[in-house]
């Protein structure tokens, strides 16, 4: 009796143990041609290849959401030895590419000390970024442009707050909440992918 009381709690103790990963959807399908920060021509889905991607979804005008989910990236990122980070890729999609030129990505990323070894930001047509938005279920909706008192446009973009894992093989294995991530747990599961 009490050995079969041991494997009891065992059994609960590694059903726990397990990965807590919901989703495992393929979200390589469709090649689309988009353009990084350094103005280079890149394919997606060749830029994740045989990485771990963890993939943020912002536009860099946003006022609150993108930037909270671009830090909680880079505080995962710090979490991971160099080893570590060799397979992982950083990919930042913006949902607004007419405004969001790669100038203004390079601004972006240095703003935010990025170590662009490990990181890429993408911008791209319409069309090729709807596309990777349709793959991830990400939602974007451009709100009203108004403008200040000196004749600059202050406008708003409605939009999924999302960091998207996807594993090695393409498949995306888990959404977090963009702007209140937990770094620990991103990093965490990060690791149990590589």
């Amino acid at each position: 009796m009490k050995d079969l009381i041991v494997l009891l709690i065992l059994l609960i103790i590694f059903s726990g143990c397990g990965n807590n990963f919901d989703l495992k959807k393929n979200v390589t399908g469709r090649q689309v041609k988009l353009i990084n920060q350094d103005s280079v021509e890149v394919d997606y889905p060749s830029i994740i290849k045989d990485k771990v991607a963890v993939i943020g979804f912002i536009y860099t005008n946003c006022p609150d959401i993108c930037p909270m989910t671009t830090h909680n990236m880079q505080l995962a990122e710090e979490k991971l030895d160099k080893d570590e980070l060799n397979k992982v890729k950083f990919l930042l999609i913006t949902f607004d590419p007419d405004r969001d030129t790669p100038s203004i990505l390079t601004k972006f990323a240095a703003v935010r000390e990025m170590d662009m070894d490990n990181w890429e930001l993408v911008t791209g047509s319409n069309k090729n970024i709807n596309t990777i938005l349709d793959q991830f279920n990400v939602k974007a909706i451009h709100d009203d442009t108004t403008y200040n008192d000196k004749g600059l446009p202050n406008y708003f973009i409605i939009h999924t707050d999302r960091i998207s894992l996807v594993d090695e093989s393409g498949n995306l294995r888990k959404n977090y909440h963009g702007s209140t991530a937990s770094p620990d747990e991103l990093a965490e599961d990060i690791k149990s992918l590589l």
